[in-house]
Order: structure tokens, then sequence, then C-alpha cells
């Protein structure tokens, strides 16, 4: 593993501000602020944490600049009013206290705003997901809307600047408004500012101009870009080249590359099944053309591969959003030559969009509980405890690294390797770049705390006679098998586990039973392996409890790979030939298949902890028995996580 990172940590400047390093905190938001924009002390204490963590600077989230449509998302930071400076200056000042450079992205929502409040964008065009969720189709602005919003994003830089920020960052990229305009998807205007590309550019070339007015030559001004929005008849790389040409000749000190929009947003924000570094080439090709600074961002989760675009010359800085999230010490722990010590971000994207990102709540992120919550989810020291953690998946890795942490005597059991379900998990190849570091970082953990591993099965014999004060069970959750079905025991029925392992041999067609998280990527596994699949869901929605841009990412390889899908259909019998299945009307159907693949849910494992708790209410009453993760409720990696994580943290809460 590389320890010594020297072109991540080389200084670096933009403008006539200094960086001591390369690692810049991409803006993303977080729904700290209150509901009139205006800064609170949660949000305070997130950007002091993320500061401490060694980034040279951090770019706070988006703020909207007037009061008429520029407002995106619930609790999204202002900076529209004078009454919003006080606490936007404490903020800069809160960054740069603890370290880091600050600076503020503005933005105008344009088509998508998550409030179902009317918006304003260049053209009528909607944005399908938020439209079909009851959002008004937007209004096209008229010139004299136009400019006063130029004008408003030139009052909301002078309101940075005088906040005490050190640059300001226009958000140009993702969909927003001046995106709307920049592309021609989005932008059908027939006035001077729709057409040709020179007229699509006028919006933000007339920001930038307004805003040198208002803020003076000198100040910085980045401008964020996506490369293309991946749209049929979206804007290309070509033109965002030419574009950054122009930006590098009005003034600007930075431009900062990013991809896609909130319809293509498997671009934006790439989940598992994307490649790493998904818009790296984007900047890229801006670098090639432009003498200042271009900042790369874009699934670059651990620091070999930060170092290796610098290397390269495809970026001259880093933008870092969700690899912050999961671990704000990333810069901090590259710095002093411990990457495995870095928390991953696994590109789940299922605390940070599916549970909180740009709805009514504030941000979470699967793999660092404490994400927003700083204080509340401080570890401190306890009174300490003799500690059994049964189980060695994510749940009960992360109780024993927290119990270990607030000084327990901790020891973790478990008969396999250390992984859990996020062994089979991480086999197939499209998952196997985000979950493999996440299991490398638990084993880490579990090595470098004072945490015991016993490579065997616990049993509750040993459990209480191990004279422990608690009890975390971790015991994970069994597959589901359909009973009372004929021809279930069939050698031609496997189980999705058994797949992923690679135990089993089948046949070139496969009926894959269930569509779910596990069904899917067994299935898109056994397509890309040549085999014909078909899927039999019993429900009518297909890939249920998968984040939406997942599903884009499996919607997309199965059209390539001519998947069948077959929803509403319940399979009852297993024959020679195939599977019989039965609608929601009663009618059977037979589909043949060769093999069968069953991956219809799973329960939990109740053995070990009910009989556990049986026995010890008879022989050790004071022992405190806690079980976590999916031998409560099947769940996902962040119900796993989490769940132990607070197991632990409140073990000595009534002790």
């Amino acid at each position: 593993m590389q320890r010594s990172f020297p072109r991540l940590f080389e200084p670096g400047r933009i403008g006539n501000v200094e960086l001591k390093n390369r690692i810049l905190k991409a803006p993303q938001h977080t729904g700290l602020a209150n509901p009139d924009g205006s800064v609170t002390e949660r949000m305070l204490r997130y950007y002091r944490e993320v500061a401490r963590g060694g980034a040279a600077m951090v770019i706070v989230e988006y703020a909207w600049v007037d009061e008429d449509a520029s407002r995106a998302s619930p609790c999204q930071l202002g900076i529209a009013r004078m009454d919003h400076v006080p606490g936007l200056s404490l903020l800069a000042e809160t960054i740069k206290a603890n370290g880091a450079k600050a600076a503020i992205q503005i933005s105008h929502a344009g088509r998508q705003r998550f409030i179902l409040e009317q918006p304003k964008a260049a053209s009528d065009v909607p944005w399908p997901e938020i439209t079909a969720a009851g959002c008004p189709i937007p209004v096209p602005l008229t010139v004299e809307e136009i400019r006063e919003i130029v004008k408003a994003f030139g009052r909301a830089a002078k309101r940075a600047q005088t906040a005490g920020f050190d640059m300001v960052e226009i958000h140009a990229c993702h969909g927003y408004l001046i995106s709307n305009f920049f592309s021609p998807h989005t932008n059908k205007r027939t006035d001077w500012y729709g057409g040709p590309l020179e007229n699509r550019m006028r919006l933000l070339l007339d920001i930038i101009k307004e805003i040198k007015s208002q803020v003076g030559p000198d100040y910085p001004i980045c401008v964020r870009l996506s490369g293309t929005d991946y749209e049929p008849d979206g804007h290309t790389i070509e033109e965002t080249v030419e574009l950054a040409k122009r930006l590098e000749a009005r003034g600007v000190a930075a431009i900062h590359m990013s991809g896609g929009n909130h319809h293509t947003t498997i671009h934006e924000v790439a989940p598992m099944g994307m490649p790493l570094a998904n818009n790296v080439w984007a900047a890229e090709a801006v670098k090639k053309v432009v003498s200042i600074p271009v900042v790369a961002s874009g699934s670059i989760n651990l620091p070999d591969l930060a170092e290796s675009i610098l290397a390269e010359g495809k970026g001259d800085f880093i933008g870092l959003g969700r690899p912050l999230w999961a671990d704000p010490e990333w810069p901090l722990k590259a710095k002093e030559g411990r990457p495995e010590d870095i928390r991953p971000c696994i590109r789940c994207n299922d605390g940070c969009l599916a549970r909180g990102d740009h709805i009514a709540n504030t941000v979470r992120c699967t793999v660092n509980v404490a994400l927003c919550r700083e204080e509340e989810y401080a570890i401190t020291p306890a009174k300490r405890l003799r500690v059994a953690v049964v189980g060695g998946g994510p749940a009960g890795m992360e109780a024993a690294r927290v119990a270990a942490l607030k000084g327990h005597e901790v020891t973790l059991y478990e008969k396999r390797e250390l992984g859990g379900a996020l062994l089979e998990a991480s086999l197939p190849e499209f998952k196997a770049p985000d979950l493999k570091p996440l299991i490398a970082y638990f084993r880490t953990q579990m090595e470098k705390l004072p945490v015991k591993v016993v490579r065997a099965e616990a049993t509750v014999a040993e459990l209480l006679s191990g004279q422990y004060d608690a009890v975390i069970v971790a015991a994970g959750a069994r597959a589901a098998v359909p009973e009372d079905i004929p021809g279930i025991s069939s050698p031609k029925v496997v189980m999705a586990a058994e797949v992923l392992r690679g135990e089993v041999e089948l046949g070139a067609t496969v009926a894959v039973i269930g569509g779910g998280i596990v069904g899917t990527e067994v299935g898109l596994v056994l397509a890309e392996s040549g085999r014909r699949v078909i899927f039999v869901e019993m429900l009518e929605e297909f890939m249920c409890g998968i984040t939406f841009d997942e599903r884009q990412v499996y919607e997309r390889r199965f059209r390539e790979l001519d998947v069948v899908v077959y929803t509403g259909r319940r399979l009852v019998e297993v024959t020679d030939v195939g599977v019989v299945v039965v609608d929601d009307t009663g009618a059977r159907s037979e589909l043949p298949a060769d093999s069968v693949v069953l991956a219809t849910g799973y329960r939990p494992e109740r053995g070990l902890v009910d009989e556990l708790r049986k026995q010890a209410a008879l022989e050790q009453p004071e022992l405190k028995v806690v079980e976590v993760g999916d031998c409560i409720t099947p769940g996902k990696i962040f119900d796993a996580i989490h769940s132990g994580h607070l197991a632990a943290r409140l073990l000595d809460a009534d002790i």
C-alpha cells in the first residue's frame, strides 16, 4: 500500500489564495441550515470537523442567491440577504480557525427545485423525476428576470467576500439554472440566451462580469462545470472546453469539473457499478486548453487514486465530496502515511442521497454514523466493561471498534473470515472496488485496536462462562427458502450466495427468483457471464430497495444484456423444463430455465441470541445482551453499521 503522496501534499495556489495541499472539500448540501437559510450551530460544528480534517480549502455547500426561485432544497443555506451575512461570517471564521481556507458556492436552482414551488428556468423543460412527484413545470425566465438574476449573483458574491470567504464558486453544473442555459437539452430559447453556443454561454459570462464589478479584479472566482450532461441532445465536452477557454479569458481563477445532472445522476453522484474517478476525463480535457488550475472530482475514493490523477497531469487539485463525509480526516490520515485508517466511501448513496440529501432530512452516511451529529455521537471513555461481540460482519465489527475506542475489553467471535455478508456482497466485479476497501478498513481496525478476535463459533456456554458484562450479538441472517413448492429441492435450484462464491455450475438459461438487492446483483453477474437471465419478482416493482441512481446502472446493463423481467409473478413449481409462475389473476405460465437461483430474502438468525437470553435470565441475570444488524431485521449496510455503533456507544448506559 502506498503511504507517501508527494503530489497530493504539495502546496498550491488558486488566484491569490495560497493552499497547503491539493485537496479541496467539494460543496455538498447537508440540510443543516435553518428554514430561512441562516447558519445553525450544527452547521458550524460540521464544518469545524471538516476543516480540522486537513483539506486545504473547504467549499461550503450551495447557497441560494435571491428570494424569487433560486432556493432548491429545504434547509438550504442562503446568501440572498444581508441578514445571512453574520452567520456566514461565523462559518467562514470557523473554517479558517481550524486550518483550511474558506470558499462558498452560490447557486440558482433553475428547474431543479426539491420544494413544491414554481421553478423558473431557461425553458419549460422539466426535470422528469421531480415533476412526476408533483412539482410544477418550469416557467421560462423573461429577459428582465435574467438580468435580475445576474445582479443577484453579483450581490451574493459581494456578501461572500464581506463574510470573509477566500473564494466564491459559481454553481454552473448538475442541471441547475446556469447549466439549464448552457445545455441545448434544457434551453429551447430563441432569443440571445438560446440557440448557438455563444448565446448559451451568455448567462454565465454575464454573471462573471457582474461579480467582478462587485468584488474587484483580484477576488478569486471558481466555476464548477459538468463536462457533459449526458443527455442525448445535451451539451458536449467540446462545448465545455470552449466555455473553459472563455472563462479563463474573463479572469476566472479555477475550474472545478464534474458531470451529469439530476436526471443523469449516475454521472453526477456515481454509485457502485460506475467507474472510479468517473469525471476525471473531463478535467483532463479542460486542463489541456487552460493555464488556470483545474479541480478533478468524482468518485476519487482513496489517496493513491488521487495521487495518480495529479501525477498524470489530469488535474491540479482534487475535489472530495462523499469521501470526506465518510471520513473527514481523509487528508490528515493520508498525510500521516496511514491510508489504511481511512474509512472509505462505498458509493452506496443510501445515507447521503436516499435518506438525506435534498429532502427534508439532514444528510447521513452509511459508514460514518457521526456525520452532522459530531457532538451527539462523540466517542467518549466509559466505565471499562468486558464485552463479547458475536459476528464479524459490518454490525459486529463496528460494535467492536466503538467499544474498544470507549475503553472496553473486547472479544470478537467469528467462525469465518472477518467481513460477514460483505464477503459475498463484494464478490461481483462491479461492487468490489467499493466494498473490498471497507472490509479491509474494518479488518485493519480490528488489528490495530485492542480487540481479541476468536476465529470460532461462539456458544451460549462459552459466553456465559466468559465473565462478560455485555454481549453484542451480530449473528446476521440466513437465506429464506420458500417452503412447500414442488421441485424446490431439485439439484437445479441453488442459492444466490452459492453463485456469488462460485460454488455451483449453472446452465445457459437461469431463472433468478427475487428482484431485490441480492437478486439484481447476482442476475447481473450471470448476465455478464454470457447466460440468459430471467427475473421472476412477486411484487409489481422490480429492484425494490435499490437506490434510484443504482437502478440506473442496473437498468442500463440489463437492457444491453437483454435480461427479461417478470413482475407480479409468484413461483409455484420447479420442473424439469424450468419454473412455473402464477400472476395475480391466477394465470399460470412455464418459463424455460436450466438453473434456478433463489434470492428470496433473508430471515434473522435468532437461535443464539434467544437461547443466550433464556439461559442468562436463569444463570447470569446481570449480563446485558444486545442484538444488532440483520439478526434483528435484515437490512442494508447502513442499518448494520448504525445499529452496531449505537449499541456499543450505549453499552454502559445502565450497567
